[in-house]
């Protein structure tokens, strides 16, 4: 009953074009109000406890780290590399988008601050070569969600937490999943601009500093900006940083590198930096909120559990494996990844074993399916977030993720049945026991 008020309520709001935060906060407040045996408080507790957790801590780190980037001129050699790698391809820039999330990702472990950092930079790009606005929001919306998969992954380290598996071995596990994943979006970018008969403009900023298609140029140019991941996941495989001191710590080096190295942050661009980054921190943090309270009624109603019995214990793991895909790729849809991993990995990991499947791969599939979650209608963080970064109708970006959507569940099925995709490089180095 809860359920049908809930998702009936929202659907009335957003229809009306209400906010989104208010659409979700005002359904889950209604529904626990006309349930009558929830007290009114636990609104308030709820609001404050999504954003309570360890994993969100790091995120208005990324954030500003990502705004310091974008205007340091780090995030632009980032993509100005990116693009120096596919000169000449068709759909060339689409590609690079690919490729800039994927070394982004790298840094920040962020989907959402992913979005923003890269969006900015190459949305007025994308436009400029003449590609639609839906394309470009679908485009950025599932590219800027490969940092759930390529290491350091938030996802990654709660589902380590919640199971003991090991961090280092997902982690290592994520990086040839990680770029299959961008492989597979980028051959279909490629499609998308052949069909459309997209080509290549060379559109170039006016900027003296702009950076060169030459690979070799573009390299030595942004060797500061490829450099943070290999600090940053190097100190996080080395335990001398936690992920959320890894993400100050990239704030840090990035603002160093920005005034001192690139030059192009002074005092009024820092502050301007600051200001985004509170009104973009502000945006994500309160539909995480929000989202806590939505998330919370389902737990309650033991949703996640029930479609987890579904799973019988004479399945083989091929039905066992697809079964949850199934089901996190239902609930991914409403529910906040970080909140099913905590109530799931458990679940899932201990079937796994009875099945003799390794929870290395199980934590990888559970991170890609939630990784397709976060820009999968209705309740995509990464949509929402990609909506304040380019200005289309939320309507016309849940049209046109769905052929991303399509190819990254492809990519999904392909990991899922063939393990050594993820296993390959943690037996090299942790054994066959992982």
């Amino acid at each position: 009953m809860i359920l049908a008020i809930l998702l009936v309520l929202f659907s009335i709001f957003l229809i009306s074009g209400t906010p989104i935060f208010i659409a979700i906060g005002m359904a889950s407040v209604m529904a626990i109000t006309f349930s009558g045996d929830l007290p009114q408080t636990i609104t308030i507790t709820r609001l404050v406890g999504g954003l309570d957790r360890f994993a969100v801590m790091a995120l208005p780190f990324y954030i500003f780290a990502a705004g310091i980037m974008d205007v340091g001129g780090l995030s632009e050699r980032i993509v100005g590399w990116a693009k120096s790698l596919v000169r000449g391809i068709t759909g060339g820039m689409a590609v690079a988008t690919e490729i800039a999330c994927m070394a982004f990702g790298a840094l920040s472990g962020s989907s959402p601050a992913t979005v923003v950092a890269i969006g900015r930079i190459i949305v007025p790009r994308l436009e400029k070569e003449g590609y639609d606005k839906g394309f470009i929001a679908g485009l950025i919306t599932s590219s800027g969600s490969i940092a759930s998969i390529i290491p350091p992954s938030i996802s990654m380290m709660l589902f380590a937490a919640a199971t003991g598996v090991s961090t280092g071995a997902l982690f290592i596990g994520g990086i040839l999943p990680g770029i299959l994943y961008g492989t597979m979006g980028a051959l279909y970018c490629i499609w998308y601009a052949k069909r459309n008969k997209i080509k290549e403009r060379n559109v170039r900023n006016t900027n003296p500093s702009d950076i060169p298609d030459n690979f070799l140029v573009a390299t030595r140019k942004a060797i500061w900006a490829l450099g943070v991941p290999v600090i940053i996941i190097g100190g996080i495989y080395g335990g001398i940083v936690t992920p959320t001191e890894a993400a100050g710590f990239s704030a840090i080096y990035a603002l160093f590198v920005g005034v001192f190295i690139y030059k192009k942050i002074g005092l009024h661009e820092f502050i301007a930096i600051c200001e985004k980054s509170v009104t973009t921190i502000a945006q994500v943090m309160i539909l995480i909120s929000v989202a806590s309270i939505f998330a919370w009624l389902l737990t309650i109603m033991q949703l996640a559990q029930k479609l987890t019995v579904m799973i019988g214990e004479s399945a083989s793991s091929y039905l066992f494996l697809m079964m949850v895909n199934i089901i996190l790729l239902i609930l991914g849809m409403f529910m906040d990844p970080n909140s099913l991993i905590i109530i799931l990995g458990p679940i899932f990991y201990t079937v796994g074993l009875t099945f003799g499947l390794s929870p290395t791969h199980l934590g990888v599939i559970m991170t890609m399916n939630l990784a397709i979650g976060m820009f999968t209608p209705p309740f995509g963080l990464n949509l929402f977030v990609a909506n304040t970064v380019i200005d289309v109708p939320m309507v016309k970006i849940y049209r046109t993720v769905i052929p991303f959507i399509i190819v990254s569940i492809i990519t999904l099925l392909l990991v899922t049945y063939i393990p050594q995709v993820t296993l390959f490089l943690p037996s090299l180095i942790y054994g066959p026991n992982i």
